[in-house]
């Protein structure tokens, strides 16, 4: 048993750090919390190598209590990633509703004057949704960052008239920098008691957003998924799992000052 533990250890610690490279190898190296596969791997690796420690040295029970802590702290992480993590799947599968009145598509990132991956999902869907609901109006939603040549917006606006969908139904929010400024932002453009609404975003996303929208007031609210990177989905599920957490810790202290 012990030996199992030393070996999956030293597996898990090797994976993350293969992980992390494949990840920064497709999705570059500023890839947003990237790191915790660094540290994941930094954490199994110094738990291997402390419990090997631990079995040469039978007379160091300090460090058997430290090796515990550790297993201790493994278990627990998993549990939360597992409960939380389960939502963020259970988000991904969501059924877009029909005939909405308003969809917000959340900007990504813009590479120059063309759309990211992830914004080119998000985008594709999009099109596809506005072809089969020609009531709908679009809310792009997406402010220009210090390394983008245009906005967000304006990015998601010129890729979805090259598809056909008329400006007309395009609304442009140009202002915001994070999902949260992207919900308030657009609420500006409808009435978030009355309409149905539908926030667009990559299918890991979704049950962060949704999360947003109500704690801001959308009383009438659905996700539509887009697409994902098969092979980028554990680190994203990771990230939107330290999202949400972050997320419930700001809503308690709010709760908190009232």
């Amino acid at each position: 048993m012990r030996h199992c533990l030393q070996t999956g250890c030293l597996v898990l610690g090797i994976l993350c750090f293969l992980y992390y490279i494949g990840i920064t190898a497709y999705a570059g190296i500023r890839t947003s919390f990237s790191w915790l596969w660094v540290l994941g791997g930094l954490f199994f690796l110094l738990l291997w190598r402390l419990q090997i420690r631990a079995a040469v040295r039978p007379e160091a029970a300090m460090l058997r209590h430290v090796v515990k802590g550790m297993f201790a702290l493994l278990a627990v992480a998993i549990v939360v990633i597992a409960l939380v993590g389960s939502r963020i799947i259970a988000g991904m599968y969501t059924k877009p509703e029909s005939g909405l009145d308003y969809v917000i598509v959340l900007g990504a990132q813009v590479r120059g004057e063309r759309p990211s991956r992830a914004l080119l999902r998000r985008l594709e869907r999009a099109a596809e949704y506005a072809r089969e609901n020609p009531d709908t109006k679009l809310i792009l939603s997406g402010g220009q960052g210090p390394d983008e040549g245009i906005s967000e917006a304006e990015c998601m606006r010129r890729y979805l008239t090259e598809q056909g969908i008329p400006e007309s139904r395009l609304l442009l929010e140009d202002r915001s920098t994070s999902t949260r400024e992207n919900l308030k932002f657009s609420a500006a453009f409808l009435d978030s008691q009355k309409n149905r609404v539908g926030v667009l975003t990559n299918s890991f996303h979704v049950y962060r957003a949704l999360m947003l929208a109500r704690s801001q007031g959308y009383a009438h609210v659905s996700g539509i998924p887009a697409s994902s990177v098969p092979g980028m989905q554990p680190h994203n599920v990771l990230r939107e799992v330290c999202g949400v957490l972050a997320e419930w810790v700001v809503n308690l202290r709010g709760h908190g000052r009232n």
